[in-house]
C-alpha cells in the first residue's frame, strides 16, 4: 500500500476529487495549507511585494489543498497520470505528489487489516 500526499491548486480539488471516485478510492483527507515551492509565492509581475491594508508586505505562501489518500500499489502510477494531466499547467506552483510506503492499515470499527480495510 501507498500513501499519496498531492499538494494542488485549490481550483483543481473537484477534479482530483473525480479521479480518485473514479478508481473507487475508499476514502480521503483533505486540508487547507499555504506554501510555496520553487516559484517563491512570486503571483505578479512586479514580484512578492503586496499592499496589505496600507501596509506594504511580503507574501510568500500561496494557498494549496493538500489530498491524503492510501491505496494499493497497483494504482499509484495511474493516479499519477491521471493528476498529471489534469493538474499541470506548465506553469511553476502546479503542485507535487508525495508517495509513501505504508506498512499496514487497520478499521478501527471492525479491526480488518490492510487492503481490506482500505
Amino acid at each position: 500500500m501507498k500513501e499519496l500526499i498531492i499538494v494542488i491548486r485549490p481550483e483543481k480539488l473537484e477534479e482530483i476529487k473525480q479521479i480518485l471516485d473514479e478508481i473507487n478510492c475508499g476514502g480521503m483527507t483533505l486540508s487547507t495549507v499555504m506554501g510555496c515551492g520553487t516559484q517563491k509565492g512570486i503571483t505578479t509581475e512586479e514580484g512578492t511585494v503586496n499592499e496589505f491594508k496600507g501596509f506594504k508586505t511580503t507574501i510568500n505562501l500561496l494557498p494549496k489543498v493538500k489530498v491524503e489518500v492510501v491505496v494499493e500499489d497497483s494504482a499509484v502510477e495511474g493516479i499519477i497520470a491521471k493528476v498529471r494531466d489534469t493538474c499541470a499547467t506548465e506553469h511553476v506552483g502546479d503542485g507535487k505528489i508525495f508517495i509513501k510506503n505504508v506498512e499496514d492499515v487497520v478499521r478501527i470499527r471492525t479491526g480488518e487489516r490492510g487492503t481490506k480495510a482500505l
